[in-house]
């Protein structure tokens, strides 16, 4: 009897002393995920396709590029000419005002690789993205995706109250700044949007020399790696404003002054 005591002993000691077995409990969880995805896919499906009541009663608006039936057809931007060529065809530009969008403002510190984002936001849909200066100078229009540079001094608050959400990229800020220079030498420095206008076929053409970038960096650079960090401020802290040489929290009068 001592002896089968012990034993029992030592198998819970054992048992109580084994590692969690983590990789069986992950295998199980992947096999439940999968089974999921397999019945809530058709669901899903079905959904966008419009084949479902809720899609019957609310209108609700699907764009052709979800489609399943016309993918193949409609989500491509680009065409491939095959032996790695292709062929870039632009979204519809021209927007249904009657349609209703949950609208999407893409911010960011200049040349911080918005465009990335809302190119694969047009290529998933096939919808436009319009710049916040063409809202405030060219008008209001339905465009589903708005790149701003707001609250940077390069950018301005055109689009009114049409925005519904944010998507705030943060680059590498070295990189940033070289380009943003490059840009800026692209179209002269200009201080308007009409005078930047009257250079955009200077964009993206040549690299800024070197030496113009110097006397750029020199004079402004802290400046903006200042600016820069308020840029993230405002988006990521429900609007805050910052005195554009001080630094220091500051009210909206104030900041529409500077």
């Amino acid at each position: 009897m001592a002896t089968m005591k012990r034993k029992k002993h030592r198998n819970q000691k054992h048992l109580a002393n084994a590692p969690f077995p983590w990789p069986f409990l992950l295998l199980m969880l992947a096999v439940i995920e999968v089974v999921r995805y397999t019945i809530t896919l058709p669901r899903l499906s079905h959904n966008l396709r419009g084949e479902n009541n809720y899609y019957t009663n609310n209108q609700v608006h699907i764009s052709p590029s979800l489609d399943v039936a016309n993918q193949r057809q409609n989500r491509k931007l680009s065409i491939d000419l095959g032996g790695g060529n292709c062929k870039w065809t632009p979204p519809t530009y021209d927007v249904d005002e009657e349609l209703d969008f949950h609208k999407t403002l893409i911010a960011g510190f200049p040349s911080g690789d918005k465009r990335m984002i809302f190119l694969q936001m047009e290529a998933l849909t096939g919808l436009p993205t319009k710049d916040e200066w063409d809202f405030e100078f060219l008008g209001m229009s339905n465009h589903p995706f708005i790149k701003a540079n707001y609250p940077h001094h390069e950018g301005i608050w055109g689009w009114g109250e049409v925005a519904d959400q944010i998507v705030l990229m943060v680059r590498n800020m070295r990189k940033s700044m070289v380009e943003y220079h490059d840009i800026l030498w692209d179209i002269g420095y200009a201080k308007t949007w009409e005078d930047a206008n009257l250079s955009l076929e200077n964009l993206y053409a040549e690299r800024a020399p070197i030496e113009e970038f110097f006397v750029w960096r020199d004079d402004r650079i802290m400046d903006e790696v200042h600016w820069y960090g308020w840029e993230i401020d405002y988006w990521m802290e429900a609007g805050l404003l910052r005195d554009m040489f001080k630094h220091g929290i500051t009210t909206a009068e104030h900041f529409k002054l500077q």
